[in-house]
């Protein structure tokens, strides 16, 4: 009886919400499975796009996994593990964010039917970390390296896994002409993997096609000043000064006082302010620069200066562009006039100013160290040029990830039917509950090739069954290599028709979703904190009763 009378322990705050048992798993499972839902229409060639429109009003359209997971906003806690595989894939490889979410989720859901019936999630987990030990050493073994080829034939085979990437974007109809543009690119910044040091310039107007690549560094006119077209605007072979001071007179920062007793002194103080900024020119020039460009304001007196005496300058230029011309011609950026010596100047063999649609953009090509590149897009629609550039900057990842790990697997769908069919064959010589977990982590690898034919609008039953059919047939030594054809609704060698993509994209998501799943399934209680609800509360209706009592202020007075 006494223990009866206990009272209760309460250990949490008043109106903490805890969640835990089965249906609290079951309820993350469903999350998370029906963000997989929200971009699972968006993979592949046939892919459609999301529009998403947000608070502020800014419309942004695209079928790029990592975008949209990132501009939903979600708050369920389980489902934003989705948003963080999404993220990391993009920042590791570039390309494969959508095919990361949709295993992920598909692995949940697999593994749901097996939570309902009270199998411990350590089971599942063990057994799905087992299978995708095997899944990875799979894709590792049918990689093939495109190591050991003369430097135009690596160049085509980087094009068709740039082209395999960009044909599932917006602009997949010009994928070749991308997808060459991208590897020059690419290869022009040689061994340096500084993501930055590609300019992606965008200039509404035109077509795609009037798009084009610069080998070396292009960046919008700047803000300038009278003088400025009395400049030269192209030069060859010209010496390049690179600033981050200001040539122009500026007022001094604190407030200075200087007292005078006799007033023929305060002419003095003038003319030292001006003969400061003409030694700095003085000094620009003597250094035998043609272009002077600087991340501060160049001034009208510093414009007509340099006008006078046949030198271009730009100011303000953005701190990236000019980072990007010191990497390219080979100068350094300096923060002094005094002492310009010839080995931090740079060089190009030709500089110009050239109107590109309505824009007037200065160019630098043909400069020595060539380690950099820009692209600039054309377009008709902001939102299309937008997703252009998040489309090329995948395409520039895939192929940089290729150039250093020079290993591809066929795409389409086939790597992961080849896969499949390895862990399924794999889960039979296993005793145990583990056979039917290794099963169904097979038979989720499947939802890629499955969902390419749903986008396309083909028979999804009708191809997987081909599919695995072809798979099961490698004793012939065919068939592990065919994936989905998307042009014809059948089935197709991807090997041969060039849908290629690098080893590490497979790896690199196969590993990713299955540690999401794993995450989520080993979570077994969910606790909400009711502060954070609380104050948010308080804070709007704080915001109101301000509301309320300040408008008498602003009124008129009361009598």
């Amino acid at each position: 009886m006494a223990s009866m009378m206990q009272p209760q322990i309460i250990l949490l705050k008043e109106g903490t919400d805890t969640s835990q048992g089965k249906a609290q798993l079951l309820s993350n499972i469903n999350a998370v499975t029906a963000v997989g839902d929200v971009v699972r229409t968006t993979l592949g060639p046939r892919g459609m796009d999301k529009l998403i429109h947000d608070d502020k009003g800014s419309v942004t359209i695209s079928n790029d996994g990592a975008t949209i997971m990132k501009l939903l906003d979600i708050v369920h806690p389980a489902a934003k593990i989705l948003v963080d595989i999404a993220k990391s894939q993009d920042s590791e490889v570039g390309d494969g964010t959508t095919t990361v979410v949709l295993l992920a989720a598909e692995f949940l859901k697999e593994a749901k039917p097996f939570v309902e019936d009270g199998v411990h999630s350590q089971n599942l987990i063990r057994s799905y970390r087992t299978a995708s030990t095997l899944a990875i050493e799979k894709v590792k073994e049918l990689a093939v390296s495109i190591e050991g080829k003369s430097v135009e034939e690596k160049k085509g085979l980087l094009a068709k896994c740039a082209a395999t990437t960009l044909s599932s974007k917006l602009i997949g109809g010009e994928k070749e002409f991308f997808a060459t543009m991208v590897v020059d690119a690419v290869m022009a910044i040689g061994d340096d993997d500084r993501l930055n040091l590609i300019g992606i310039k965008k200039v509404p107007g035109g077509n795609m096609r009037d798009s084009f690549l610069v080998d070396g560094v292009a960046f919008k006119k700047t803000f300038s000043y009278a003088g400025f077209e009395q400049q030269p605007k192209k030069f060859l072979n010209p010496k390049i000064l690179l600033l981050n001071i200001e040539l122009e007179l500026k007022s001094e920062k604190e407030n200075a006082e200087i007292r005078l007793s006799d007033p023929s002194q305060y002419q003095s103080i003038v003319d030292a302010e001006w003969n400061i900024i003409y030694d700095k020119l003085d000094k620009c020039v003597e250094s035998g620069a043609k272009v002077v460009l600087s991340r501060l304001a160049i001034g009208d007196l510093a414009t007509q200066y340099f006008a006078d005496r046949d030198i271009f300058c730009a100011g303000r230029v953005a701190e990236e562009d000019l980072n990007r011309v010191a990497a390219a011609a080979g100068g350094t950026v300096q923060t002094s006039v005094n002492n310009i010596i010839p080995e931090v100047l740079g060089t190009c063999e030709i500089f110009e100013e050239k109107q590109v649609g309505g824009e007037r953009f200065n160019i630098f090509s043909g400069c020595p160290s060539g380690r950099t590149a820009t692209i600039v897009l054309r377009g008709g629609a902001d939102q299309f040029i937008e997703e252009a550039e998040r489309s090329l900057h995948d395409a520039i990842m895939i192929v940089r990830r290729a150039v250093k790990n020079s290993t591809v697997v066929p795409g389409g769908g086939a790597i992961d039917m080849e896969v499949s069919k390895y862990l399924r064959q794999h889960s039979r010589t296993i005793a145990g509950k583990s056979q039917l977990f290794i099963n169904s982590y097979a038979k989720a690898l499947e939802v890629i090739p499955r969902q390419l034919c749903d986008n396309a609008g083909f028979d999804a039953t009708d191809v997987l069954n081909k599919l695995r059919q072809k798979h099961a047939m490698q004793s012939a030594g065919e068939g592990a290599s065919y994936g989905v054809d998307i042009n014809t609704g059948g089935i197709a060698d991807s090997y041969a028709n060039f849908v290629w993509e690098p080893a590490v994209v497979k790896i690199n998501a196969i590993n990713a979703a299955t540690e999401a799943a794993c995450l989520i399934l080993s979570v077994d209680e969910t606790v909400k904190n009711p502060k954070s609800e609380s104050a948010q509360g308080d804070a709007a209706t704080g915001a109101m009763g301000r509301g309320r009592g300040g408008g008498r202020g602003r009124g008129m007075r009361r009598r």
